[in-house]
């Protein structure tokens, strides 16, 4: 007792102002233990992490490390791979997003997701944005379905280029426009986490830039976590790295200190280009 006492002492009067440790940060969706299998072959190991609210988390390592297989576990996209089992927890809000009891629809629409290639419906830009929100009932009249598709192509930074040509198809836009309307259409359906599979990989540098300012705009509202094979982007666009080899989480934390001061020499060597 004695020198608890005695190191106590000494330890307050090192310094006039306790160090603070920094606050929590609110946590979006959380995994927990989680397996893949496809078949008999394992994709992931025991994978823990915790996705943090408003904030972008980058998902990076070599072709075939997982990434993408994780991705899809958070809205549950690896339910209709054939072969594909799941076990461990993935949570949004604290709730088990593979309790039976839940309707995988509405999990969809609150964790949206927009794919590598841009994949726009067969039908006009207003139809391709007024989808969801017809389908999931959050519209009332023709007024509020104007409205929420106004507004998701300026949150995608879509509408000044396309308010003269709502009824052409989508298909007929650039691919970086395309892309943009898949975000668009993806946040029309009020969603609180947005995935993206490599987003910006079948897309030129102009639209590659476009495509990440307006993700460095929708995290004031979304939750992000993007998949990208360009450790440039992750360290750009990022709040959060995750690195991701041979099915197993090395190592994840604040972008700066992943890219800066690994922990794991495996994460050293891929950020420095010597694996890949």
């Amino acid at each position: 007792m004695m020198t608890q006492a005695a190191n106590f002492t000494v330890a307050k009067t090192l310094t006039d102002v306790p160090e603070r440790a920094a606050p929590p940060r609110a946590v979006k969706m959380a995994a927990r233990n989680l397996d893949v299998f496809y078949g008999k072959k394992q994709a992931l190991r025991q994978v823990a992490l915790d996705i943090d609210a408003r904030r972008v988390t980058a998902l990076i390592g070599p072709s075939g490390c997982g990434k993408s297989t994780f991705l899809r576990c958070l809205n549950r996209m690896n339910d209709v791979i054939d072969g594909c089992r799941v076990s461990g927890q993935v949570t949004l809000d604290g709730r088990d997003v593979y309790d039976p009891s839940l309707d995988v629809v509405q999990l969809r629409a609150m964790v949206g997701m927009v794919f590598q290639k841009p994949n726009p419906f067969p039908k006009s830009i207003y139809e391709n944005v007024a989808y969801g929100p017809r389908l999931h009932g959050l519209v009332r009249n023709k007024q509020e379905l104007d409205e929420i598709v106004t507004h998701s192509l300026e949150r995608a930074g879509l509408w000044d280029e396309v308010k003269e040509r709502l009824a052409e198809p989508g298909t007929g836009l650039s691919g970086g426009q395309q892309q943009r309307l898949c975000i668009a259409r993806a946040i029309a359906v009020q969603p609180e986490v947005i995935l993206m599979d490599e987003p910006c990989s079948a897309l030129d540098p102009i639209a590659t830039a476009k495509i990440e300012e307006l993700i460095d705009e929708l995290k004031e509202n979304f939750t992000i976590v993007i998949v990208t094979h360009s450790m440039h982007q992750a360290a750009r666009v990022s709040d959060k790295t995750a690195f991701f080899h041979l099915g197993v989480l090395v190592e994840s934390g604040e972008t700066e200190h992943i890219f800066t001061t690994p922990q794991d020499e495996r994460t050293r060597a891929y950020v420095t280009g010597r694996i890949g």
